[in-house]
């Protein structure tokens, strides 16, 4: 390949990778042409993308960036994913994809995240943490937590001295028995 060719395909990656604070490499050599399809169908739905790029491109197109980690000491080829909400949606769809029968070959080599590089152990484990969305469920719930807390102990004495004046209202208005 001249090296042309070879500057043409780096800005190319440059310009497809710019922004992307993160991406794993997986293997999925041996994968049939149907079963590529369709995976690369089930992964453009949750908006990520996959590309299969030489190592010695892919080092030249990261060089200075955060995916940079991801292709140290990479021979020949490799399948980059990237995309999604956030690094822990990626990891969550590349190990549930990897764990299923439908792609069998299809499994994790490593990645990077925040600039740094990823072990196919590591991509497992930050497919656990939870993702952009549930941690921010669980932000609001602490941040909301004290002054729910607060104002239930602000209206427990008040509701307490209601009950106890409708109980003493309805005493009264009970008839006698005579």
């Amino acid at each position: 390949m001249s090296k042309y060719v070879k500057d043409l395909m780096t800005s190319e990656l440059r310009q497809r990778w710019n922004g992307v604070e993160g991406a794993v490499v997986v293997d999925m050599m041996g994968l049939k042409a149907v079963a590529t399809t369709t995976l690369r169908k089930r992964l453009r739905d949750k908006n990520i993308h996959l590309l299969v790029v030489k190592n010695s491109l892919a080092r030249r197109a990261t060089e200075g960036t955060l995916l940079a980690p991801a292709f140290e000491k990479g021979e020949g080829s490799s399948t980059v994913v990237w995309g999604g909400e956030d690094v822990v949606s990626l990891a969550k769809e590349v190990v549930a994809i990897s764990e299923g029968n439908e792609f069998k070959p299809f499994v994790p080599k490593g990645g990077a995240m925040d600039g740094g590089k990823l072990s196919a152990a590591e991509v497992t484990a930050v497919s656990k943490w939870p993702s952009r969305a549930e941690q921010l469920s669980i932000l609001v719930g602490q941040i909301l937590s004290p002054g729910a807390k607060l104002a239930s102990q602000l209206n427990a004495p008040g509701g307490l001295l209601a009950s106890q004046i409708e109980k003493k209202g309805k005493d009264d208005e009970a008839p006698s028995a005579e």
